[in-house]
């Protein structure tokens, strides 16, 4: 059964985001002996809820303009199943299912701690990634990352409001901005949105990714949100809940693994299947001292 989060479990859920902050600054071993939790588990997601006063939504990237809130739209914590694929990972495919797993992938990166450096190193390694490893693929540009660590001190945390990257608008905008002169072209093809996500301090054992099945999302669940920058207007998802999602995480997940969230695409054959709503969760089963999650997501542009 689905409920609404009470008093009693949001109080709990704020004691554990709390335990499990971490303010180590050395992501190589700080899980290593840290039991992990496997298998499904209960828990709680936040969801879409629409602004009260019936305006369009929308998210402000940095700072707001004086007088205006981050946000304007709401959440609702929403009780859960989650389902671990981990001995199932060959079940799921971008196409199908809108995620996808890959396994035993080395880096050359090491501290992630440079953006120059990770934009040199690491981004060929992940381009080289989706070409070997994406259907189809011909042609990459990775045109963003974001760094998250579960520390108080940190620019960028896990995000537990249940989203989609971008949108099929907002994906053809993407094009349009980075490729301008190719443009045209390259929209009568297919083009995908990939998210390449991994741990930098795994095995991941605090705030796991959950994502869900894009099979089982409608249309009907998504809500556009305007996502304001200094310069220019992007567009993101909201999502609300729908008893029909089916919600999943990849228990434990290590350094070398590698997750693929598609977050949108032009191939109108491929329907739901094309964006996968995802976010960070609180595992009740998170031992006290365990350290806190840290991670890299890396979004590229995928064309054929």
């Amino acid at each position: 059964m689905t409920t609404t989060a009470t008093t009693t479990s949001q109080q709990v859920h704020i004691s554990q985001i709390n335990h499990i902050f971490s303010s180590n600054s050395d992501p190589s071993s700080q899980n290593e002996g840290t039991p992990v939790a496997r298998g499904p588990v209960a828990t709680h997601l936040k969801f879409y809820t629409p602004p009260s006063d019936g305006t369009a939504p929308f998210n402000y990237v940095g700072t707001p303009p004086e007088g205006q809130p981050q946000h304007n739209y709401g959440d609702v914590d929403i009780a859960v199943q989650i389902s671990d694929i981990r001995g199932q990972e060959f079940k799921y495919t971008l196409d199908n299912n809108a995620f996808e797993t890959i396994s035993d992938i080395q880096s050359e990166e090491k501290d992630f701690n440079d953006d120059t450096h990770i934009k040199e190193v690491y981004y060929p390694e992940v381009e080289q990634l989706i070409l070997d490893n994406v259907p189809g693929a011909k042609r990459v540009l990775l045109f963003d990352h974001t760094i998250r660590r579960a520390n108080p001190n940190a620019p960028r945390a896990p995000v537990t409001r249940v989203h989609i990257d971008r949108t099929v608008a907002s994906a053809e905008a993407r094009v349009r901005h980075h490729l301008p002169e190719e443009a045209e072209t390259l929209l009568q093809g297919r083009y995908r949105i990939i998210n390449v996500w991994r741990p930098l301090n795994g095995p991941v054992v605090s705030f796991p990714l959950g994502f869900a099945d894009g099979a089982t999302v409608a249309d009907e669940d998504l809500v556009g949100v305007e996502h304001r920058y200094p310069d220019r207007t992007g567009e993101t998802a909201g999502v609300k809940y729908n008893p029909k999602q089916n919600w999943y995480y990849w228990s434990g997940m290590q350094n070398d693994e590698r997750l693929l969230l598609k977050c949108s695409d032009s191939d109108e054959a491929v329907g739901p299947h094309g964006r996968v709503p995802h976010a960070a969760f609180v595992d009740p089963r998170t031992p006290a001292d365990a350290s806190g999650r840290e991670s890299i997501e890396v979004r590229a542009l995928v064309f054929g």
